[in-house]
């Protein structure tokens, strides 16, 4: 398929930027607010970068978002590119190739910029977690405990481990969360581990903490922090011939029970879950004239896999959520600009 270099910002986003009132003298325009649940609404989507390329590279396989210090857009590839944005427009102003301490190519797939501006990438691969230089120099690599690397060293399963990272508390603590369940563990129990920050600014891992999806097919691409401690989490999950599942839930680690020292996570008691309510679904949102290449129960859904909070406003979060569209005919990279009332 040949590759469009040009961007354009969908008819829909344009159309859902501003509303009018139907009656009465002219008056300011207002935002527009798109009710997907009580909790969230959906401003508008753009598919501007889909299937375009930057400086040669393709623009897509996009699986985590996160702000810059100067206000700008860092998006990552899972494949071992990382993309700066204008927050604004979405259009790419630089790209970063990344790789291993071999030169190999990374599963890049979670996302942090750290407070002194390096940034904190996760591959599925083992998985492991490094701290590169802006400019895709190694700096550091985070140690991985045993049980979350991908069999037969560990009891994970290729292609299903570090999915999301987030900064917590001040950007003390570092957690990353695994996509599904360890081998041994009840489907569907996932393993958020955490690392606490030392004095040399490496990381040492600490505790850890289960999550439930909703059900044995959701999976956990992303979460991202709020500084009282919660968390946003993204569940998603495909059907063939249906279409992507894709919820958001609050979730609160806080009284959850540490379960690093536990192998198997089976229904023991005691062990308490992270808690966690549901915010909304995205396939409740409208619409907004969005198309869909393959089927899906809402045109607007597809392969939902980054998130970042972008802002705060009134009470409610700005939150920026990608698809990744593997670089597949069928699939889309779409931006989703949320408020999410917390």
């Amino acid at each position: 398929m040949q590759l469009r270099t040009v961007l354009a910002t969908t008819t829909a986003a344009l159309a859902a930027a501003t509303c009018l009132t139907a009656a009465g003298p002219a008056v300011a325009s207002a935002p527009v607010r798109h009710a997907c649940s009580p909790s969230v609404s959906l401003d508008r989507f753009s598919d501007a970068l889909d299937k375009t390329t930057y400086d040669g590279t393709f623009v897509g396989n996009l699986s985590a978002l996160a702000v810059d210090r100067d206000g700008s857009l860092a998006a990552l590839s899972d494949r071992s590119a990382l993309f700066d944005l204008d927050a604004r427009t979405l259009a790419p102003e630089s790209v970063v190739p990344l790789a291993d301490e071999n030169g190999a190519a990374l599963d890049s797939e979670g996302l942090v910029i750290d407070r002194d501006g390096t940034r904190l990438i996760t591959s599925e691969t083992e998985p492991s977690i490094r701290r590169y230089a802006k400019d895709g120099e190694i700096l550091d690599r985070l140690p991985v405990p045993a049980a979350l690397q991908v069999a037969p060293a560990g009891r994970a399963t290729a292609n299903q481990t570090f999915e999301g990272l987030t900064l917590m508390n001040g950007g003390r603590t570092l957690l990353a969360s695994m996509e599904y369940a360890l081998s041994g563990d009840t489907a569907g129990t996932v393993r958020f581990q955490t690392w606490t920050r030392t004095k040399n600014n490496h990381f040492k891992p600490t505790a850890q903490y289960a999550y439930r999806t909703d059900a044995a097919f959701l999976g956990v691409p992303e979460v991202q922090a709020l500084p009282d401690g919660r968390l946003l989490v993204l569940e998603r999950g495909f059907t063939s011939g249906v279409g992507n599942t894709v919820r958001l839930y609050m979730a609160d680690p806080r009284h959850a029970t540490d379960t690093s020292g536990i192998e198997n996570l089976t229904g023991q008691s005691g062990v308490r879950l992270i808690g966690k309510t549901l915010l909304t679904d995205i396939a409740s949102c409208p619409t907004l004239g969005a198309t869909a290449k393959q089927p899906q129960p809402n045109p607007l859904l597809d392969n939902i896999e980054g998130m970042a909070i972008t802002g705060h406003e009134k009470g409610r979060l700005q939150v920026l959520l990608v698809s990744d569209d593997n670089q597949n005919a069928v699939q889309t990279t779409r931006f989703y600009y949320l408020r999410v009332r917390v």
